[in-house]
């Protein structure tokens, strides 16, 4: 609820501030005095789009301030948090400042905030009807709205389960198109990958193997060579016939040092030394005619090493740098066909899971129209007797609630419905304003007066169930006067019960039934014109009844005439039975 209201060089106003009470708040001045000005401060603070040639002429910036009561609303309590403040015994201070130069900035808690921030917060708090608010209501998905939050939690749970599954639904047959769109060419990516394994698996690639081969090629290519080279090196050190050899020639030596070395230590241990390089001299000359005798040239066994090593490095060219890089490219081609593979059990799943979500959208769907139906003439009939009150005593109002053909949509009891997040309804409201006129939909069949009275009766019938706690009307008096502006201001009286109303008027016979009442006066010094706003007390109130009553100041007749409407309306507010309808169209949550 909104709790004050500070507008500092906003259009003509150069510093006003009102204390807005609970109940009806009028606001009355004469025509361009700035009282559009005040209505257009609080859209500032719902985010909307700042003018900089709003601020005042000679001023750097324009600021709005408001100061509101929290309660213990849900929605505003996560903005707080998710813009880092709280709220401090149950108030925010919320403000923008808009800049001539063409930026604008804003406050929240007396902290820098985001424009989109202050909007979150004052949002559930206060809402504003003007002309432009007025024609929202011509749109079929805001009559909805409004049919939905009559109906009450019972549809509103129906309405978000539907969204919840709708959305799920669209998800679903967006992954199905995919998988079929691209199904052809996943067929050709299985068949490479494959290939690819097959090859990789039939050559049974080994880590290491190149090497060995490379090593094996060699020897096999130089074998008569290495052959040639191990026996020579064979018979130089220990040659059978040869007594020039190395190993004969070290046994010689160690046998000879071997007998005299007893005597004699040091020459003990040469001898020992002797016998040992003898005895290493005889075991190499062993292997190298070992290995002589197994160096054999074989051409077919050269081939074959060589045939390997094209199919290895056929394989590198293709599959990595080596053949540890060839194994992870298949286990990855592994991988990716086992997901290629699986695509068919998934595209089951996702039919299967459709299919689910189609059946129990047309059972949901169809109790939620149900429940709209049985709802639309219920407030139907509220809505009429409302328009009874307000000087539209021979108006038909009806609200259909109907659905569109579509082959391709949910199946219910029979037919095929177009569907979307909201469920399968499409909502309209019907208006005929008067006796022999046919039922048109409201936005051929509504004049702006009966347009505004409309919303109002709405309004009052949707008292109990809307939530917001602070309602601003501009204009909500467009082409009404005399009888019919009495009703409007009844009703505003009735609404005003529930929420914080706060209206912008030009007829005394909706100001008369204010509990607040604010005048917006113009004045200038010649050189400047300003405008500033005040609290009117008893007297002050008559004296601007009268003003609005004759368009001049000092009439006596205008006076009695504003102390009549006076206290007509404040003998109908002392009596709640003095409000006809007041209890049925203002009744509770709706079962």
């Amino acid at each position: 609820m909104l709790g004050e209201l500070r507008i500092r060089d906003l259009g003509v106003i150069d510093d006003a501030r009102l204390e807005v009470a609970p109940g009806l708040n009028v606001l009355t001045g004469e025509t361009g005095a700035g009282k559009t000005m005040v209505v257009d401060a609080l859209t500032l603070l719902l985010g909307e789009r700042a003018d900089p040639g709003a601020v005042r002429a000679g001023r750097t910036a324009a600021l709005v301030e408001g100061r509101l009561a929290v309660g213990g609303d849900g929605e505003v309590a996560a903005a707080l948090a998710a813009a880092g403040v709280a709220d401090e015994e149950g108030e925010v201070v919320v403000a923008r400042q808009v800049l001539a130069e063409g930026r604008s900035r804003a406050q929240l808690q007396g902290r820098m905030a985001t424009v989109a921030a202050i909007a979150e917060v004052v949002q559930p708090l206060v809402e504003v009807h003007g002309q432009h608010e007025f024609q929202r209501l011509l749109r079929p998905a805001v009559q909805r709205e409004l049919l939905d939050r009559f109906a009450g939690d019972k549809v509103l749970a129906l309405r978000g389960e539907f969204g919840t599954g709708w959305r799920r639904l669209r998800a679903v047959e967006r992954e199905l198109a995919e998988l079929a769109a691209r199904a052809r060419d996943r067929a050709r990516e299985a068949e490479l990958l494959r290939y690819q394994l097959e090859e990789i698996e039939a050559a049974g690639v080994r880590v290491g193997e190149l090497d060995e081969l490379d090593a094996e090629a060699e020897r096999l290519t130089n074998a008569e060579s290495l052959r040639e080279a191990a026996v020579l090196a064979w018979q130089l050190l220990e040659g059978e016939e040869d007594a020039g050899a190395v190993g004969v020639r070290l046994g010689a030596a160690a046998r000879t040092v071997s007998g005299p070395g007893r005597h004699d230590e040091a020459l003990g241990e040469l001898a020992e030394r002797a016998a040992g390089l003898a005895a290493e001299v005889a075991d190499l000359a062993s292997s190298l005619r070992a290995y002589a005798e197994g160096v054999l040239a074989d051409p077919e066994r050269l081939d074959a090493v060589q045939g390997r090593i094209a199919q290895l490095r056929d394989l590198l060219r293709k599959y990595g740098d080596d053949e540890a890089a060839v194994l992870a490219n298949a286990e990855r081609a592994a991988a990716r066909l086992a997901e290629i593979e699986g695509g068919a059990v998934r595209s089951e799943a996702l039919e299967a899971e459709a299919a689910t979500l189609r059946s129990r959208l047309a059972e949901v769907g169809g109790s939620l129209s149900t429940r709209r139906a049985e709802a639309a003439a219920e407030l139907a009939g509220a809505v009429q007797a409302e328009l009874r009150d307000l000087a539209m005593p021979n108006a038909e109002l009806r609200m259909l609630v109907e659905q569109d053909e579509d082959p391709s949509g949910l199946e219910v009891a029979g037919r095929r419905l177009a569907a979307g997040e909201e469920g399968l309804d499409r909502v309209e409201i019907q208006l005929s304003a008067n006796p022999g006129l046919p039922m048109r939909p409201l936005a051929k069949a509504a004049s702006g007066g009966e347009l505004s009275r409309v919303m109002l009766a709405l309004r009052v019938v949707l008292a109990g169930v809307d939530r917001t706690p602070t309602l601003v009307f501009d204009e909500v008096d467009a082409g009404v006067g005399g009888r019919t502006a009495a009703a409007v201001g009844r009703r505003l009286a009735v609404l005003a019960r529930h929420h914080q109303v706060l209206v912008v008027t030009h007829l005394p016979q909706i100001a008369a039934w204010a509990d607040r009442h604010f005048v917006v006066e113009k004045r200038s010094d010649g050189a400047q014109t300003s405008t500033a706003v005040h609290t009117l007390d008893a007297g002050g109130r008559v004296t601007e009844l009268s003003r609005m009553l004759s368009g001049m100041e000092g009439s006596g007749l205008a006076r009695a005439h504003a102390e009549e409407l006076l206290a007509a309306a404040n003998s109908a507010k002392s009596d709640q039975l003095g409000v006809p309808g007041a209890r049925a169209a203002v009744g509770g949550e709706r079962p």
